[in-house]
C-alpha cells in the first residue's frame, strides 16, 4: 500500500513539474516575480507626543512585491506589464497605509522599443518621485530620510500647514513616455486623465529629464496637479479649502568621487490658494554623501526648509545619518537616527537598526 502512494505522489509531482516546464518554455523566461522585504526595531519622537518603541515596517525601503513580464513581438518591438503592491511587514497588511490601492506602486502595460521608447498605460510611479529618490542617499526611505519627509509628507508648526507634494508617488489614470536613452540622457512625460465629464482641463501632468554619464548623474523634474475638482487620486486635506493648483519643480545632481559619493537637491513647491492667507510657497535644499566603509556604506543627509505664505512662515532643519552593510547582494542590515526641528516646535526624532531582503 504505502509502494502505492508512493507511486502515485511521485507520477502528480512529475506531473505538475512538468506542466509547470511547458509553461516556463512558452513563456521564455518573461515573467519575474520579484520584491522586497524591510522591518526594523526602534523609537520615535513626534512633537507633542510621548516617545513611542515599535517594531516597524520599511526602514530602510517600503516592502512591496510584484509580478511583471515582457513579450517580444518581433522588429525590436516589446509588450510589458508590472502589477507591483506595496504590504506592511510588521501587521501583514496590504498597501502602505489603510486605504491604499492594491497594485499602488505600479499598474501598466504598455509597448517598448529600443529606437522609439517606452509606453506606459495605467497607474505609474511619477517621474518627479523618481527625481527625488535618486539623488540623496537615503534613496525613498519615509522613516529616516530628509528628502522624502521634506518632498511627500506634510509639516506644520501649528499656525502654518505645508502639505509638500500632493497627488501620490504614482498616479492613476496615467500615460508615461520614455524616450531611449541618447549619450546619457532619458526624457520622461506622464499625464494624468482627470476623468470629470466637462473638465477635460483638471488633471496633472509632468515629466523629468535624466543624465547618467560616469561619475556624474544629474536630473530637472516638473509636475502640477490641478484641485477644481478631485483627479483620480488627488487627496488635499480639509484644512486646505481653497486650494486651486499646484506647481513643483527639482533639480538633483550626484558625483562619485569614489571615496565618496556626494548628493545635491534643490526644490520650489507652490500651491495656489484662493484665501485671505495667500498661496503656500515651499523652498527646500539638501546635501548628503555615501562612503563606502567595508562591505557597507555611511550614509549622511541634511535638508533645510522655509514654507511661508501671506501671514505665515516656518523653517525646518533635518539631518540623518545611518550604516548600511551588505551580507549579500540581496541581504543588508542597517542602523540610522533621523532629527527633525520645525521652528516654534519641539523636535521629532526616530533611531532603528533593521533587515532588508531583496527576492
Amino acid at each position: 500500500m504505502q509502494n502505492n502512494r508512493w507511486q502515485l505522489a511521485t507520477a502528480v509531482a512529475v506531473g505538475i513539474l512538468g506542466c509547470g516546464s511547458s509553461f516556463y518554455a512558452h513563456a521564455q523566461s518573461s515573467v519575474t516575480l520579484y520584491g522586497q522585504a524591510d522591518s526594523y526595531i526602534g523609537t520615535n519622537r513626534t512633537p507633542g507626543a510621548g516617545r513611542s518603541y515599535v517594531l516597524g515596517s520599511g526602514g530602510m525601503q517600503t516592502p512591496y512585491w510584484g509580478i511583471k513580464g515582457t513579450e517580444d513581438l518581433g522588429g525590436g518591438m516589446k509588450a510589458i506589464f508590472d502589477l507591483n503592491a506595496f504590504y506592511r511587514i510588521d501587521t501583514g497588511k496590504g498597501g502602505s497605509y489603510d486605504g491604499e490601492p492594491f497594485f499602488a506602486r505600479n499598474a501598466f502595460v504598455g509597448m517598448e522599443h529600443a529606437n522609439y521608447g517606452t509606453i506606459r498605460l495605467g497607474r505609474n510611479t511619477t517621474p518627479y518621485f523618481i527625481s527625488t529618490i535618486l539623488f540623496n542617499p537615503f534613496i525613498d526611505s519615509y522613516t529616516f530620510g530628509p528628502a522624502i519627509n521634506h518632498t511627500y509628507l506634510p509639516a506644520s508648526n501649528g499656525t502654518l500647514y505645508d502639505p509638500g507634494v500632493i497627488g501620490d508617488t504614482g498616479w492613476v489614470n496615467s500615460i508615461v513616455y520614455s524616450t531611449p536613452t541618447v549619450g546619457g540622457f532619458t526624457v520622461n512625460l506622464s499625464y494624468a486623465m482627470g476623468e470629470q465629464p466637462g473638465a477635460a482641463g483638471k488633471n496633472k501632468w509632468g515629466g523629468n529629464v535624466t543624465y547618467f554619464g560616469g561619475a556624474l548623474a544629474a536630473t530637472v523634474a516638473f509636475q502640477q496637479v490641478k484641485f477644481n475638482t478631485v483627479p483620480g487620486d488627488v487627496v488635499a486635506p480639509a484644512s486646505l479649502v481653497g486650494f486651486q493648483k499646484q506647481n513643483a519643480v527639482q533639480a538633483g545632481v550626484s558625483y562619485d568621487f569614489t571615496v565618496v559619493k556626494a548628493y545635491a537637491q534643490a526644490q520650489y513647491i507652490k500651491s495656489d490658494v484662493s484665501s485671505a492667507s495667500g498661496d503656500i510657497r515651499h523652498i527646500n535644499g539638501l546635501l548628503g554623501v555615501s562612503v563606502p566603509i567595508g562591505a557597507g556604506s555611511v550614509l549622511l543627509s541634511y535638508g533645510y526648509d522655509h514654507t511661508k505664505n501671506d501671514v505665515a512662515s516656518f523653517r525646518r532643519n533635518t539631518v540623518a545619518i545611518g550604516y548600511d552593510y551588505n551580507l549579500s547582494k540581496r541581504t543588508d542590515i542597517y542602523a540610522a537616527f533621523y532629527y527633525d526641528k520645525l521652528s516654534d516646535q519641539s523636535h521629532a526624532d526616530a533611531a532603528g537598526v533593521g533587515l532588508r531582503h531583496k527576492f
